[in-house]
């Protein structure tokens, strides 16, 4: 069985962990019908769209199809099962060119874990560009204790 999932930040093709994403893309540029706040946060520089439909902008992205152990790959490098993980929801996404909607799977962070007071944040934006790409970190690598 195939998923469809909508990326908007550094799973992208051509952006950091590109490398991760095992599906194959759906051809076009795509937007999500609702506004979502989408922010660079923390040192990471981490792209966030929060699970806060209407507000922020409708954020640009890509789609892939993937099959159920590339969607679990996927699942891990979000986090998903983790306190400060992102959740997998369930959204609707149009081609930026026109044409039908279609729903697709995105990793969405609880509006909770957004502390703009605490964090350095860059935000809402409609977009994560290669220009936000190059100021990402990426998470360090845990190693495995003996």
């Amino acid at each position: 069985m195939s998923h469809l999932v909508f990326v908007f930040g550094t799973l992208k093709e051509g952006f950091p962990n590109f490398h991760i994403n095992r599906g194959r893309r759906v051809a076009g540029e795509f937007q999500t019908t609702t506004a979502y706040p989408l922010y660079l946060v923390g040192e990471r520089r981490s792209p966030w769209m929060l699970d806060d439909p209407n507000a922020g902008h409708c954020v640009r992205g890509q789609v892939f199809e993937v099959d159920a152990q590339a969607l679990q790959a996927l699942d891990a490098l979000e986090r998903v099962h983790e306190p400060d993980g992102y959740k997998r929801c369930s959204i609707r996404v149009r081609p930026v060119q026109g044409g039908p909607t279609l729903e697709a799977q995105a990793y969405l962070k609880d509006p909770a874990q957004f502390e703009p007071e605490r964090e350095t944040s860059t935000g809402p934006i409609p977009e994560y560009t290669l220009g936000h790409a190059a100021t990402y970190q990426p998470r360090p690598t845990r190693k495995e204790v003996p």
